[in-house]
């Protein structure tokens, strides 16, 4: 998880991240989001708001480890993200499918 979430953080400050709830959702609404990462320890409604919109846009869900999303792309306390560039989204999904 420790590349991936490195690849998170490089993906923020490249600016190619959304991340916060609702804007994750409308992206993944609008077809701007390529990928979601949500965080284990996400509220109950926000799992189901995110997982939901993600399963019926056919958009790509994976999960960070408990409190470290936030940490990664250097916002304390977000639980959700959603990666707009497709290149990097495919190697952030690469690196999340080798650790596991």
């Amino acid at each position: 998880m420790n590349r991936m979430l490195n690849m998170l953080g490089l993906c923020m400050r490249a600016g190619r991240i959304i991340s916060g709830e609702k804007a994750c959702v409308q992206a993944v609404r609008a077809g701007g989001a390529c990928a979601v990462v949500l965080d284990r320890a996400a509220a109950k409604n926000a799992v189901k708001a995110v997982t939901d919109s993600c399963a019926h846009y056919e958009v790509p869900l994976i999960y960070a480890p408990e409190h470290e999303l936030g940490d990664a792309i250097g916002k304390p306390g977000r639980m959700v993200a959603a990666i707009t560039d497709p290149s990097m989204a495919d190697r952030i999904l690469e690196l999340a499918n080798a650790e596991r």
